[in-house]
């Protein structure tokens, strides 16, 4: 397994050391939980994503978690399209925490508003174009003229997903792209039916999704680094280098692909000392939070938390960095 935003060998196991080792140092400048008892929160809710996603397994974790270390009495993840619709969620306060992708947090009104603010970086996403493997799409200007499917309608994937089809030149052109907002399973239905010709998604790797189809059908990733240049030029720094490694999905090479993070979000109203007691959480188990179907993902850790793009952090996330930081 391989980071692949840096090209660095990494294994799950590798993973969970590296949060491991974070672990250690979080406990030495922050101490533990017990050691400054904070009242826990009465219930907190997880804004999550689709069935069988990435943000559902890490958005149930984290719930777990949030109960299991007296955070909270009670915390529930919630189902949702995932990245827009969190936002909308989290701003109604029909949930608590959510994860979106940085450019749906970067385009959002809220931010602006100052009606939702971040509570850290929590993980890369690899954005994913699937192909039928038995299909002609062998490369994204083979999308000229025919059915992506670009994610559901409150979803950041859609947003990501019209971005990249508008730097391929695949909007507004002679043969455009022609767009369907279906999410990861509606998409992967219509795509093993021949309904729609590429699906987009954007998560961990691997999706276990896209797994279970590749076995019935066989599938191709299409290689995406060429619209890196062009994304970064008009929205500088939202997006990233990724690779997907090979075998990652049986029988696919490895291909290169835009990384989008993601961060964990909440409104600024909400408790100081609950906050504080996340970002501790976050620290102090990151090797908890680690959804088993996405071994290859790059994770949280302690440095990367922060790294949150210039979106404003909720003051008592800024002070427990501060701390752990020194």
């Amino acid at each position: 397994m391989t980071d692949p935003a840096h090209g660095i060998p990494m294994s799950r196991r590798g993973l969970l050391r590296l949060a491991s080792i974070g672990s250690l140092g979080a406990a030495a400048s922050l101490g533990l939980a017990s050691c400054v008892a904070a009242p826990p929160a009465a219930r907190l809710r997880v804004a999550g994503g689709e069935a069988g996603g990435l943000y559902e397994e890490f958005a149930t974790l984290l719930a777990d978690a949030l109960t299991r270390h007296d955070v909270s009495e009670r915390s529930d993840a919630l189902g949702s399209e995932a990245s827009r619709e969190n936002l909308e969620l989290i701003v109604s306060g029909a949930a608590d925490l959510g994860l979106a992708l940085l450019d749906s947090v970067a385009a959002s009104d809220a931010v602006d508003a100052g009606e939702v603010v971040a509570i850290g970086r929590m993980y890369q996403n690899y954005f994913h174009c699937v192909v039928r493997g038995d299909g002609p799409v062998r490369a994204l200007s083979d999308l000229a003229g025919r059915v992506v499917a670009t994610g559901a309608p409150g979803s950041g994937t859609r947003l990501t997903g019209e971005r990249l089809l508008a730097a391929a030149g695949l909007v507004g052109s002679a043969a455009p792209a022609r767009a369907r907002r279906l999410g990861l399973n509606d998409g992967l239905d219509a795509l093993e039916r021949g309904e729609v010709d590429a699906m987009m998604i954007s998560g961990g790797i691997p999706i276990r999704s896209i797994t279970t189809v590749n076995d019935r059908v066989g599938l191709r990733l299409l290689d995406l680094a060429d619209l890196l240049p062009p994304l970064r030029q008009r929205y500088p720094g939202l997006y990233e280098h990724g690779v997907v490694p090979a075998h990652t999905y049986p029988g696919m090479d490895a291909v290169g692909t835009i990384g989008v993070a993601n961060l964990l979000l909440c409104r600024p109203d909400l408790d100081g000392r609950v906050v504080s007691r996340v970002v501790e959480l976050l620290i102090e188990h990151a090797a908890d939070l680690v959804p088993e179907s996405s071994a290859g993902i790059q994770f949280l850790s302690p440095e990367t938390l922060i790294s949150t793009a210039g979106q404003p952090l909720h003051p008592a996330a800024a002070e427990a960095y501060r701390t752990f930081h020194g």
